[in-house]
């Protein structure tokens, strides 16, 4: 009697492990990085216009990388998407095999 329950509970485990593997998925997939030997200019003051309206968030701008090179994206005005209402800006950050920028998002 012992070995039968036994082999019912481990092939029971057995199966409910099988199972929730098949479910796992991953929270976000993680984007390719590209790196950049140079360290990224200061970043420019920007003078900001007048709101469009008080829906309005303002979203800086900031270095990004074209064309083997620099160049300043603008900041501007934005809606925030349904359900936000932060923008966390975009940066450059520094780990062994250079610099690489994190993609800014609504909070």
């Amino acid at each position: 009697m012992k070995r039968t329950l036994v082999l019912r509970l481990t092939t029971g485990l057995v199966a409910t492990v099988a199972l929730s593997a098949c479910y796992y998925t991953s929270p976000r997939p993680r984007p390719a990085v590209a790196y950049v030997v140079r360290q990224p200019p200061v970043e420019r003051v920007e003078v900001i216009p007048t709101r469009p309206g008080v829906e309005y968030v303002w979203v800086k701008g900031h270095w990004g990388w074209r064309r083997n090179d620099y160049e300043w994206i603008r900041g501007r005005w934005v809606v925030p998407e349904r359900g936000y209402r932060e923008w966390v800006p975009g940066h450059w950050e520094h780990d062994r095999g250079g610099w690489f920028f994190i993609e800014g998002h609504w909070r």
